[in-house]
């Protein structure tokens, strides 16, 4: 092999790459035309050569004396092509053409055009002769380095720049780098511009002052991609305890390190959001709370939205049945094209008005997010945002502002359930049920009688009670009770009467409750065979149509008999009756009620005080107490100027 001597050392100079090879726990040789020119330590030790040479591995063996089958490595290392390394299998040992008697190793031959330099991995052990305890320990050792799940790495700091003198498998596959790319470098060669300064501090400072390290940075593989490496580095001491050698282990932690740095992200992205949407709802709130009217509440609403960072533009429309479109009521900030919006499903807004859910979509390349404006089932409009830049919306965000569109349309609701006694233009509204869940409509069903509805009374349960008078055959105690029971409702008889009942209804579907959180009055039940028919007044103002689509959803059997537009009377009767009920207590209602209704300001009197106290569960004292105070009460409206209080 020309020039070896001047590559592995000889002549007794030691050059940094001979030095690198005598530190490998692997023999290496490097044969020329059948000598071996040099033999790193590892090798003279394995092959038994002359140990003359230990400086620098230098000397002249003749391969026919190491390889039992010197012919068959020729013929591999002519098979190699020059520049590359082949893995094989050979024969160390033994008598020249003896393969019985040698020990099998895999290695590398790597060829040059002048000479081969041949890597042994591992022996797999003589044939015949069973290993001893030592070498079957390292070679367990040495299997267990090169196969083990993990890179590993040692580096020698006693040479110029403490270079790489092994790896293993893993490391390979793990870095992309063969074996022989590496050996005689730094390991810094894995680094490149995103890699952390600190990490690289950190394992400098580690080395210097010899003590373990572990980091975690971002390494390159030889095609250029990045993994993240979680390097740890610890030194390797003599029995005199000398650093002689740094171990390095390298574990590709890419998939987990991904998934923290995506969790940091969503984490920073969701406080960001979470910061910001606080003040947006404390706002909303506080506008939802101090408006006066619709109209002012969505304006103040719209215009928050649109002051928020994240959002270019809100605006809050409604549906035009007559057009088949959504009229815009108000806006805020930049809404791009809202003069045209259609009730068809090309747009977020008319989704979200026909699934009564968020809908998301993107138009002219922003996204638009539109939530229903829905309480207790009436439709008041829908609310669309639009966001800067762009950005989507995602679950979270739609979660939070759907939380504000309820509220707003919980706002929108209460205004309009104000106007229902300040206003006298009014939509009479009269329709029929037939669904059972209503409690007259079961009992009309179930018995021959006719049921009018009087009043609702809360008792202080919160179980609501609604009085009605019974007419007709089956007008008794006996087949009310029946009846109302076949029907899974409470019948409690207040007065009975021959052919009529005075009676309380408690369960099934509160219907008159319902209406009053929508704005709704109840004028008028009346219930026979089983249909009622229901006379209801709603402001004008007020999306009657949705009220009326919503009492459609809810009972089955309902058909809308007629709408009436009409005005107030100044005053009407059930305006007094009501201002009446406000200013007196629930126990003088309920004794001045059940005193009219029973027929006791009758002559002769079919009911005494004593039978009505009973109804109301106190003493006939405490009885005529309540009536007395009501019937004050009643007169004072009546004659002094309409004054209830004193």
């Amino acid at each position: 092999m020309e020039n070896a001597d001047a590559e592995y050392g000889g002549g007794g100079r030691a050059t940094p790459a001979a030095v690198a090879l005598e530190t490998l726990v692997d023999p290496v040789v490097a044969v020329t035309n059948g000598t071996i020119t040099y033999a790193n330590g590892a090798a003279r030790d394995a092959f038994g050569l002359d140990a003359d040479a230990h400086e620098t591995g230098a000397g002249e063996w003749e391969a026919t004396a190491v390889f039992a089958s010197w012919a068959r490595l020729e013929d591999e290392i002519h098979e190699t092509t020059a520049g590359t390394v082949r893995r094989v299998t050979l024969e160390i040992g033994g008598d020249s053409g003896d393969e019985t008697a040698a020990d099998r190793y895999d290695a590398r031959i790597h060829r040059s055009t002048e000479r081969a330099t041949i890597t042994f991995e591992s022996a797999t052990g003589d044939v015949d002769e069973p290993a001893s305890p030592a070498e079957s320990d390292y070679a367990v050792k040495d299997r267990a380095i090169n196969e083990a799940p993990v890179g590993i790495t040692i580096s020698d700091p006693d040479l110029e720049d403490n270079p790489l003198v092994y790896v293993n498998d893993a490391y390979e596959e793990m870095t992309g780098y063969d074996y022989d790319d590496v050996i005689g470098r730094n390991c810094r060669f894995l680094q490149g511009e995103d890699s952390s300064e600190a990490a690289v501090a950190e394992m400098a400072a580690a080395i210097d002052e010899d003590y373990p390290v572990t980091v975690e940075i971002k390494n390159y593989r030889k095609d250029g991609t990045e993994f993240w490496n979680e390097v740890t580095i610890a030194p390797v001491r003599d029995e005199a305890g000398t650093v002689t050698h740094y171990i390095g282990f390298q574990n590709d932690i890419t998939a987990r390190k991904e998934a923290e740095l995506a969790l940091e992200t969503r984490t920073e992205e969701l406080e960001y959001l979470l910061e910001r949407i606080e003040g947006l709802i404390q706002d909303v709130t506080d506008v939802v709370a101090g408006a006066t009217d619709r109209s002012g509440l969505e304006t103040d609403v719209c215009e928050r939205i649109a002051a928020e960072t994240g959002y270019d533009g809100a605006w809050i429309g409604e549906r035009n049945p007559a057009t088949g479109t959504i009229d815009v009521r108000t806006s805020a900030g930049e809404c791009g094209d809202t003069s045209d919006v259609t009730t068809a499903s090309d747009h977020p807004a008319a989704t979200a008005l026909a699934e009564t859910e968020a809908a998301t979509g993107t138009l002219g390349g922003t996204t638009h997010a539109s939530f229903p404006l829905s309480y207790n089932g009436i439709e008041y409009g829908v609310l669309t945002v639009r966001t800067d830049r762009g950005r989507a919306i995602d679950d979270r965000e739609t979660v939070i502002l759907s939380a504000l569109a309820r509220a707003v349309a919980s706002g929108v609701n209460a205004r309009e359930t104000s106007r229902v006694l300040e206003t006298d233009a009014v939509v009479a509204v009269e329709l029929t049920l037939t669904d059972r869940s209503l409690a007259p409509v079961a009992v009309s069903a179930a018995a021959d009688c006719r049921l009018e509805y009087r009043r609702s009374v809360h008792r202080t349960d919160n179980e609501t009670m609604s009085l009605f008078t019974v007419t007709g055959p089956d007008a008794t105690a006996e087949a009310l009770e029946t009846a109302a029971a076949d029907a899974g409702l409470d019948c409690r008889i207040v007065v009975e009467r021959e052919s009529e009942c005075l009676i309380e209804l408690a369960g099934g579907d509160d219907l008159v409750g319902w209406l009053s959180e929508r704005g709704v009055r109840t004028e008028a039940i009346e219930s026979e065979d089983g249909r009622a028919r229901l006379t209801l007044e709603i402001p004008r103002s007020a999306n009657v149509r949705s009220i009326v689509e919503a009492l459609e959803d809810r009972y089955e059997g309902t058909d809308i008999v007629s709408f009436q537009q009409r005005d107030r009377d100044p005053e009407t009767r059930q305006e007094f009756a009501a201002r009446l009920e406000r200013d007196l207590t629930d126990r003088q209602f309920a004794a001045l009620q059940r005193a009219y209704l029973s027929g006791y300001f009758e002559w002769p009197r079919p009911t005494t005080g004593e039978e009505l106290a009973q109804t109301m569960g106190v003493s006939r004292p405490t009885f005529h107490e309540h009536l007395r105070t009501a019937e004050a009460k009643l007169c004072r409206a009546l004659f002094d100027e309409g004054k209830l209080s004193g």
